[in-house]
């Protein structure tokens, strides 16, 4: 139950916040590896998209935690699919404060590597 603009009780669900995305495009780099203290493990991915309407280039910081041993051997280039959702992070150094938006991952496809021509 949840109350209306005049304040009466309704059955209705209110509308959802959604934080989704999908990026479909190339390995910038390849991956960056992290293991921690924790044994926790994270990748680090630039994936380049490119738009040709309008003519535009992208490259997109993603956080992958806990990949796939494949993942970490992907090379630039390689075609990828990431689905995940956009973060900011915030951290001070001794330059000041700071920010960053990523994509923290839920999945990684791989696709194949194209042949060197």
């Amino acid at each position: 139950m949840t109350k209306d603009q005049a304040g009466r009780m309704t059955d209705e669900t209110p509308a959802r916040d959604r934080n989704e995305v999908v990026l479909r495009g190339t390995l910038a780099t390849a991956p960056e590896h992290r293991t921690f203290g924790s044994g926790a493990s994270l990748a680090r991915l630039l994936v380049t998209i490119r738009l040709s309407s309008p003519s535009r280039t992208d490259v997109l910081p993603v956080t992958v935690w806990e990949p796939d041993p494949e993942l970490l051997s992907a090379v630039r280039g390689a075609p990828v699919e990431v689905t995940g959702q956009v973060h900011r992070r915030f951290w001070t150094d001794a330059e000041g404060r700071h920010s960053r938006v990523e994509v923290v991952a839920d999945s990684v496809e791989l696709g194949e590597v194209p042949p060197a021509l």
